[in-house]
């Protein structure tokens, strides 16, 4: 038998379930280890499709993982070596005040998701998910390794950090769609450019772009199409304009960079991508369609292309390489700036950055210097990151208030107290008391 490695995926039934275990099951170096995998959700019906999916997988793959599934986490977490979290609360009806209630009292943002002030309330309620989680993890699995893909990435990993005793890191894909989007921008194979990124959690900077065989710089070439194409693919209006000034390439979406910038509204509308202002509305009530997993568990379609195909996520890449002590590198993880590996902001800022990952854990790499206007950007979101982690954890109306007057889209003092009071109120089912 090999190695014993216990993973629990907690969140198990959301959207990063099936790439889990089509990452998990369909890896040949599994078979190496004595593995088990724990599914747990809250909500049954999805557990169980979700563990009836895994046991097809498992089979179509002849895994060797013993395959399990739990409605109570702690009952899956002792003796865990990996505890996988993608949790959420009523996700896109609180989402939704997240977006509109700021917008009703003037504040110019972008999507309401991980930078705004939308963001701070999001952060706070998956606080009340994670920090729990994380408790129990001190309990009943302390020297476990916390792989999380809740956002808002940096402020979850902040909060673990500062607030518990859990090693962890944050994962997102987000850096693949920068590769991708210069990738099509220089019409030019992925696997040839030599890439590097970093910053923060959907606000990082690609800082080296070549060609990984002559090891030419790339970058001009990147310019001069992004400046010069207009119908330049993967270069929205707002990302153009942030190459056109500040020099380097970013998230190929304007949403998502623009919830960290004050003039982000100029290039995106104020229109929500999932509200009704942006869909029809049909006559004849629509009944929601069936999961997409549900033929497949239910044995009605057989495992396809789709069903199998790997997520493109680095978790399980992560504790492979770490279980088997095989070097591999990771894009970007987001992790504690400990040993300043973005210069500039401070130590205890969760940066997004790679990392080499081996048998002795993760390994975050320094970054080369980020431009000053950029790292002022960043900064910025540094102090919000430990102001909302701080409010929470001294349960502090006033710390809010000072993360929300720091964030570059409030305009108003009288208008985001009334805004924070308003949020406080209409989502206090979902969160701690403030004072």
């Amino acid at each position: 038998m090999g190695k014993p490695v216990k993973i629990v995926a907690i969140g198990a039934g959301s959207g990063f379930g099936r790439g889990t275990v089509a990452d998990l099951l369909g890896s040949p170096e599994v078979n190496e280890l004595d593995c088990t995998l724990v599914l747990v959700d809250t909500d049954a019906a999805k557990l169980e499709r979700m563990y009836k999916f895994a046991l097809l997988v498992k089979a179509h793959f002849g895994c060797s993982a013993q395959v399990e599934m739990t409605g109570d986490r702690r009952t899956a977490l002792p003796g865990a070596s990996y505890v996988i979290t993608s949790v959420a609360i009523k996700r896109y009806p609180l989402w939704e005040q997240d977006f509109r209630v700021p917008l009703a009292y003037g504040f110019k943002h972008v999507l309401g998701e991980n930078g705004g002030p939308g963001a701070v309330f999001h952060a706070l309620r998956n606080f009340e998910l994670m920090v729990p989680i994380c408790r129990d993890m001190e309990e009943l699995c302390p020297a476990a390794l916390l792989l999380n893909y809740t956002n808002p990435e940096s402020r979850i990993i902040r909060a673990v950090s500062d607030l518990t005793r859990i090693r962890a890191v944050g994962l997102c894909h987000g850096v693949f769609s920068a590769l991708g989007g210069a990738s099509r921008i220089l019409e030019k194979p992925a696997d040839d450019i030599d890439f590097l990124s970093g910053g923060l959690n959907h606000f990082y900077w690609v800082l080296r772009l070549a060609d990984k065989r002559t090891g030419e710089d790339l970058y001009p070439q990147l310019r001069k199409r992004a400046l010069s194409d207009p119908d330049c693919p993967s270069m929205p209006p707002l990302v153009r304009k942030m190459v056109e000034v500040f020099g380097l390439y970013t998230y190929p979406s304007d949403d998502h960079i623009g919830e960290y910038l004050s003039f982000a509204h100029e290039f995106t509308g104020l229109a929500w991508h999932y509200g009704l202002e942006t869909r029809k509305v049909p006559r004849q009530e629509q009944r929601p369609g069936p999961d997409r997993l549900e033929p497949y568990a239910s044995g009605e379609k057989p495992l396809d292309d789709w069903a199998l195909s790997r997520s493109g996520e680095l978790a399980v890449s992560i504790i492979l390489s770490n279980a088997l002590d095989r070097s591999y590198r990771a894009q970007a993880v987001n992790v504690p700036n400990t040993e300043g590996y973005v210069a500039g902001l401070p130590a205890d800022t969760v940066v997004e950055v790679p990392a080499i990952v081996d048998g002795g854990g993760i390994h975050a790499e320094k970054l080369p210097p980020i431009p000053e206007a950029l790292l002022a950007f960043c900064r910025t979101q540094a102090s919000i990151q430990k102001l909302v982690v701080e409010a929470y954890r001294e349960r502090s109306r006033n710390l809010l208030l000072q993360a929300l007057l720091l964030d570059p889209v409030v305009s108003s003092v009288r208008n985001a107290e009334k805004m924070l009071d308003h949020m406080l109120e209409l989502q206090k089912d979902y969160l701690p008391p403030f004072t």
